[in-house]
């Protein structure tokens, strides 16, 4: 298990069509919503996010982590390095909808630390947050902040993630849809 928040260089985006055993992450922050039929647990991870929805028989689960992070392959649907932008989709059982945009920027110091602080300023208003420790010379620590968003029929989750020593931040949306 990685203890330590990877470099932004290593992170995979992934979708599995099962639970992950929780022993392997380190979860930072969480929370557990049941709305219309479906249930979800939303994690900041140590080096990520973490979604496992559930409806019915079906399970999918969305992990942002390390590339080193010993996850299964059994019954991984989606696997995409977070680099540039991307998006993708999926069809599930049911007519179960899953869809996912994600992205990489890289900006410039002025550009980063503004939008860390909106970042936390809007993470103390709602949402999941999690302040990480500085791990270098900078100040700042990094930031992760989950915005959840329910519907009867959906759940929407956009992550923002900072890493202050490259001055990177990844963003996603997911939308989770029952027909």
């Amino acid at each position: 298990m990685l203890s330590a928040r990877p470099r932004v260089c290593d992170l995979v985006f992934q979708l599995y069509g099962r639970a992950l055993h929780p022993e392997l992450f380190v979860v930072l922050a969480s929370r557990t919503i049941e709305r219309g039929g479906y249930q979800a647990t939303v994690a900041i991870t140590s080096a990520g996010h973490l979604v496992c929805w559930r409806r019915g028989g079906l399970t999918l689960t969305e992990i942002a982590a390390s590339a080193e992070q010993p996850l299964p392959h059994k019954r991984r649907l989606l696997s995409h390095r977070l680099v540039g932008e991307r998006s993708d989709s999926l069809e599930c059982r049911g007519g179960t909808g899953y869809q996912t945009a994600f992205q990489l920027e890289t900006v410039a110091p002025e550009v980063f630390w503004t939008f860390q602080q909106e970042l936390a300023t809007e993470g103390e208003r709602h949402g999941l947050l999690h302040r990480f420790d500085s791990a270098s010379r900078i100040a700042l620590g990094a930031i992760s902040w989950l915005n959840i968003e329910t519907r009867t029929k959906t759940l929407s989750v956009h992550a923002f993630h900072t890493f202050p020593d490259d001055r990177a931040i990844v963003k996603s949306q997911s939308l989770f849809e029952i027909p």
